[in-house]
């Protein structure tokens, strides 16, 4: 008798942070992959998102920030990957920060303020989808939920 449970999702988890300056948005360069991206990464067995969004900040830019609040989640299937669900936090104006930011060099090799009109020179595809949903959700100080980076219906706060 097979197990019920197998057809469970087992989703791989990730967490990232958006940082927003008027119409511009933190983007980092990965040494690897897509390159481009919010700083963020896979949420550790255990972790919730917001504590591996916290966690990633530390690694991969030297600073610690607590999210403020939750901007997006995404549903975002990947056909190598299996299921995923993305969250995209809020933390906030860099401020003072921002001159402290130490990239890990591993990872990351580069940091930029990316006008959102521009984030498809940048980008891929669905990550342009969902970083311009979650500022349209900051904008809007609200929190959106996204299947492919495609809003399904807007959670009100």
């Amino acid at each position: 008798m097979t197990d019920p449970s197998e057809k469970f999702a087992t989703p791989r988890v990730a967490a990232g942070a958006l940082f927003v300056d008027a119409d511009r948005v933190l983007l980092v360069r990965k040494t690897y992959g897509n390159r481009w991206d919010i700083p963020g990464g896979y949420v550790d067995r255990g972790e919730s998102p917001a504590a591996a969004c916290r966690r990633e900040l530390r690694e991969e830019l030297g600073i610690d920030r607590a999210p403020s609040s939750l901007l997006a989640q995404d549903w975002a299937p990947n056909d190598r990957e299996g299921d995923k669900l993305l969250y995209i936090f809020d933390c906030g104006e860099l401020g003072d920060d921002e001159q402290r930011i130490v990239l890990d060099d591993e990872e990351l090799d580069h940091w930029e303020w990316v006008p959102v009109r521009h984030l498809q020179d940048y980008v891929i595809p669905r990550l342009l989808r969902r970083l311009t949903r979650a500022h349209e959700a900051h904008e809007r100080q609200t929190t959106v939920y996204l299947e492919h980076g495609e809003p399904v219906l807007d959670i009100p706060r």
